[in-house]
């Protein structure tokens, strides 16, 4: 073990704790202690008058008992005896204690343990009582279970291999990512199984390299053996999937159900479609193991210092990683880890997708500013030092990222003028698009940012189309205080699209999400943390349109004149700028009570005899006309 670990034995009483609990501490030198010796003196008493223990009774004794392992825990491990039947008493006990608990459960029937307790002299708790336990004993999942039909010798040698051996966690695929996250779980105290796939010539030794790489890796486990690496994991098994989203993931999924056992637990860190995350979840809940769909955001710097992790699924198997999870996360500004319970099925990642679509948005809308500035004869130094204080009002972390970039220069030159400007995607983009298609919500500036980078791929063509067309941009001059009101102004509707995606996929498939929620765990650790989404938490709670809190409002209204004249500008000098246009043209649109939609809805009864509906009639009539019968006549 590499951290001091609470481990608490429990089991109804007579199974044993007290003799295992003792020669644990034996063998460990980890000190013991008897829960039972902790109970109040109105306990004592109602126990061996023959009434069994209630919830309030228990509760005081539990808090006792949480509060003696957080004492010992800062001297190192210690183990203690708690019956601990039901999974809330569980709780209490390791409330606080985030990864530092460990319970062990000693498992009997019945008549196994009343022999016991029958032949037992001067405990307070009499026979009659035992019943009352089995009925109340909620068996633990993520326990480590032993069976009490073994000696006590042999229980205490299976829970040392355990404790001592085997390891907490597993990981699979050491990838950037993979690595990264197997170092931040190692840095926190776990023992982790690493595995990545043997490919002779290609990919020879990749864990045990990794581990001599790396110090905080010494008590970790290096494998390219798959049934090799399952064994080394302690039981109930917890396993992250570092691989690349699709087939790869359903290939090693495949050959780890065979070696996986009941209440194991498999958690995909990758990229996945939230709707393969839902057949996955079935796949593996036909063998009775758990399946987290798990959202990660902040790249390898993030991956290692504390990411932004979005999991969503089984809630019960979430209960059981949440304290891996939690460790390793980022943390907001009130030290809360920023990893939150999303939802169920594919909730978690089709969080993280709606995150790298708004994140493609904001992207696009930095590169857009470089553009215009980089018209208006702005070298990438001035233009770093235009958005530098940016920052005191609207920081953000790919706004830092941008100004950096700017300035980077190699041999004669700023590095930026270097690169081709040709931008590639890895699909969550894409999929973010065609979910606001499925779900008829317009997150046009995502849309719009993802089609800026399939025109930026056609390079061979936009040099013949200027060859042809010939390059119309102008100089622009425009002032920078208008340039910064458009940018925030065009971050709100933005923020605003990625949101409302959110509430509806919700909605539609009974998540629940907790949009405030989800914010705050965006707040640090992720790709689009930012002073607005420290704010957005406290905005969502009152409203889930964010475009009409009162704070938003009085600021679009300062700013949105702003974003016109900058857009007006660029179109004028044929500078493209599609996602600020199209900033401009949504909002246009979303705060004019009347649409030319009514000539849409005329033309599609016209063609096709889809109806109408009248504004005259209160809208609730459906109705049809013969277009070309009313011409004739």
């Amino acid at each position: 073990m590499k951290r001091p670990l609470a481990i608490f034995i429990m089991g109804v009483s007579g199974s044993g704790k007290t003799t295992i609990g003792k020669l644990l501490s034996q063998k460990t030198q980890f000190p013991f202690f008897d829960g039972d010796d902790y109970h109040p003196e109105e306990n004592r008493k109602k126990m061996t008058s023959g009434t069994p223990l209630d919830d309030n009774d228990r509760k005081g004794w539990l808090q006792a008992l949480n509060q003696l392992a957080a004492e010992k825990l800062q001297s190192g491990s210690c183990i203690i005896a708690c019956s601990a039947l039901k999974e809330s008493y569980r709780d209490i006990l390791k409330e606080g204690l985030e990864n530092r608990v460990r319970f062990v459960y000693l498992r009997g029937s019945y008549q196994q343990i009343l022999s016991r307790v029958q032949s037992r002299q001067e405990h307070f708790m009499p026979p009659s009582l035992l019943a009352s336990q089995f009925e109340t004993l909620e068996p633990p999942v993520e326990a480590i279970t032993a069976d009490i039909a073994f000696g006590p010798e042999q229980i205490v040698s299976e829970i040392m291999e355990t404790l001592m051996k085997k390891t907490e966690f597993g990981l699979v695929g050491l990838g950037v990512m993979g690595k990264s996250l197997c170092r931040n779980l190692a840095g926190k105290g776990f023992r982790v199984s690493m595995y990545n796939r043997h490919l002779p010539g290609q990919e020879e030794n990749i864990a045990v390299n990794f581990k001599n790489e790396y110090p905080e890796l010494r008590d970790s486990l290096p494998f390219d053996n798959l049934e090799a690496f399952v064994d080394s994991l302690q039981v109930p098994r917890k396993i992250l999937l570092m691989v690349p989203a699709g087939k790869p993931a359903d290939l090693i999924l495949e050959a780890l159900i065979p070696l996986l056992s009941e209440n194991d637990t498999i958690i995909d860190g990758g990229n996945s479609h939230y709707t393969d995350t839902r057949k996955r979840s079935e796949l593996l809940a036909a063998h009775h193991i758990r399946f987290i769909g798990c959202g990660v955001s902040g790249g390898e710097e993030g991956a290692l210092n504390g990411p932004s992790l979005m999991p969503g699924g089984d809630v019960t198997a979430y209960k059981e990683i949440q304290p891996f999870l939690e460790a390793i996360a980022a943390r907001d500004r009130n030290g809360k880890p920023c990893c939150a319970y999303i939802g169920p099925e594919g909730s978690g990642h089709f969080a993280k997708m709606v995150h790298n679509g708004i994140e493609y948005a904001e992207m696009q809308l930095l590169a857009e500013i470089y553009y215009l500035l980089a018209q208006s004869r702005k070298d990438p130094d001035e233009i770093a030092a235009v958005l530098e204080p940016w920052k005191k009002e609207e920081n953000n972390f790919l706004l830092e990222i941008t100004t950096d970039i700017l300035r980077t220069r190699e041999n004669d030159g700023w590095l930026i003028d270097k690169i081709l400007d040709k931008a590639g995607n890895k699909g969550t983009g894409n999929w973010t698009a065609i979910a606001t298609a499925e779900l008829g919500i317009p997150a046009t500036m995502i849309v719009s940012s993802l089609f800026a980078r399939y025109i930026s791929a056609f390079k061979t063509d936009r040099e013949a189309m200027e060859t042809v067309y010939g390059n119309q941009q102008k100089a622009l001059e425009i002032d920078e205080e208008t340039v910064f009101n458009a940018y925030r102004a065009a971050r709100l509707i933005n923020h605003y699209q990625g949101f409302r995606l959110l509430k509806e996929a919700s909605d539609i498939y009974q998540w629940q999400l907790d949009l405030p929620e989800l914010a705050r765990i965006w707040t640090n650790g992720c790709i689009i943390r930012s002073d607005l989404m420290e704010r957005l938490p406290g905005i969502l709670k009152s409203h889930d349109n964010i475009l009409l809190h009162p704070g938003i409002v009085s600021s679009l209204k300062m700013w949105r004149p702003s974003l016109t004249r900058l857009v007006s500008a660029c179109i004028n000098s044929s500078v493209p700028v599609p996602v600020l246009s199209e900033a401009v043209n949504f909002f246009n649109g979303f705060t004019s009570s009347r649409l030319s939609a009514n000539l849409i809805q005329a033309q599609r009864d016209y063609f096709g005899a889809h109806t109408y509906r009248r504004n005259d009639d209160g809208g609730e009539i459906i109705h049809h006309t013969n277009w070309k019968k009313i011409k004739g006549s």
